[in-house]
């Protein structure tokens, strides 16, 4: 007997509902376990829930994270990987502060992470606060390098209510001498102004970095910038 091709596609759409309901009904135990395996980097508690109890891509109701940046938050880098080859995973899923796996990897200098998600297929870049502004303000020199050569903009602006801050500012406020002169090296412009009119040298020189502000002051007149 041959099946009508409607009923075929009837009995998939049902099969699709019902596995976005699975997904959907989770409830605040499944989800709390989920993100507690996530935490402490139990892949089979992870493997477990994911997709049948609880979607993947969620976010933490009291962390406010997706589990892909809380994994790699906690360094729990068996669950990322696991999390990673999941079908339907979002790498650009953010966090309820914005935070994307590759902006977390990048503050944490975790290279590996890093180069699975750029791998896989995460924008090195984006607007508003980015991966390298993570990177300049924790001095993860690695994973600047490998955004920078992914064309990830030098001098990207954090949000205007954020300041206006540049990956050059972040560093100099920071206190990261090698960043500021990676940044510097790879054409950052340093006579730019975030919204209190500071330029970079100004901003580390507030902070107390005076070595840094004198780096950048004098990388000034030969960059013309």
């Amino acid at each position: 007997m041959t099946i009508p091709r409607r009923a075929i596609l009837l009995a998939c759409l049902a099969a699709a509902a019902l596995q976005a309901g699975l997904a959907a009904a989770a409830t605040p135990a499944q989800v709390a376990s989920f993100f507690r395996a996530v935490q402490l980097d139990n892949v089979d508690g992870v493997r477990e829930l994911a997709g049948n109890e609880v979607d993947p891509n969620t976010v933490n109701p009291l962390g406010g994270e997706p589990a892909l940046v809380l994994a790699v938050r906690e360094g729990s880098m068996r669950v990322f990987d696991a999390l990673l080859r999941l079908p339907g995973i979002d790498l650009e899923a953010q966090a309820m502060n914005g935070n994307t796996a590759l902006m977390m990897a990048a503050y944490k200098g975790n290279r590996r992470a890093a180069e699975a998600l750029l791998a896989r297929g995460a924008k090195a870049d984006r607007e508003g606060w980015t991966p390298l502004h993570y990177a300049a303000a924790s001095g993860s020199e690695d994973i600047a390098r490998l955004l920078i050569a992914r064309r990830a903009r030098l001098d990207a602006l954090s949000p205007r209510a954020s300041g206006a801050y540049t990956p050059l500012m972040m560093a100099a406020r920071e206190g990261q001498p090698s960043m500021v002169r990676l940044l510097l090296e790879a054409g950052a412009r340093s006579g730019l102004r975030n919204t209190e009119g500071l330029s970079a040298a100004r901003i580390a020189e507030r902070a107390g970095h005076t070595d840094i502000a004198a780096a950048i002051s004098a990388a000034v007149p030969a960059s013309g910038r």
